[in-house]
């Protein structure tokens, strides 16, 4: 798994890259709640629950049927995120969802479960371009700093330049139209 602020980083990203009228500070705070909540799952060791289970760690709670459980129910939140029900939705569900697809980048652990509860089957991008991320006991070590080296290159990076791109296209626009240009 990449680290917990790598998965937030995505929605937090976006919010800002299109700014608060469209994605309210309140949704993107949600957002990257959503987006670092998958890895909750890691409480199923304490239960006795193995890894390779269903209800394992990137099992069911890394699922898109999860990702869009969450972002139904941010629908019925939408009015304390200060957001249309529809905004809230897909901000919400493609915050979440970026949590499986980032972990499909790996190169560790088995595999995530995107397709439950129709498949149990754990799935890899053809691409397994980060290291995963060790538990928070060995965290902080030299294999961490590597992990966070790759982050840098295969997550940050390219995020944090999309991101400045639509802002400067937004503001841009939004310059332009000020001035009565198109």
């Amino acid at each position: 798994m990449p680290t917990i602020l790598s998965h937030a980083l995505l929605p937090l990203a976006a919010g800002i890259a299109l700014g608060r009228n469209r994605v309210p500070p309140r949704l993107a705070a949600a957002g990257m709640a959503v987006a670092m909540l998958p890895d909750a799952d890691v409480a199923m060791f304490a239960l006795g629950i193995d890894y390779a289970h269903a209800f394992g760690h990137r099992g069911a709670s890394h699922s898109l049927v999860f990702a869009l459980a969450c972002g139904l129910l941010a629908t019925c939140f939408a009015r304390t995120l200060k957001a249309p029900p529809i905004t809230a939705l897909f901000f919400v569900a493609l915050s979440a969802a970026s949590h499986p697809l980032l972990d499909m980048l790996t190169d560790g652990g088995l595999g995530v479960a995107l397709y439950w509860p129709w498949s149990d089957a754990r799935h890899f991008a053809p691409w397994r371009v980060i290291e995963v991320s060790p538990f928070a006991d060995r965290f902080f070590s030299a294999r961490g700093l590597a992990v966070l080296r790759s982050e840098f290159c295969w997550v940050w990076l390219p995020t944090l330049a999309l991101a400045g791109f639509v802002f400067w296209m937004r503001v841009a626009g939004r310059s332009a139209r000020q001035r009565g240009v198109s």
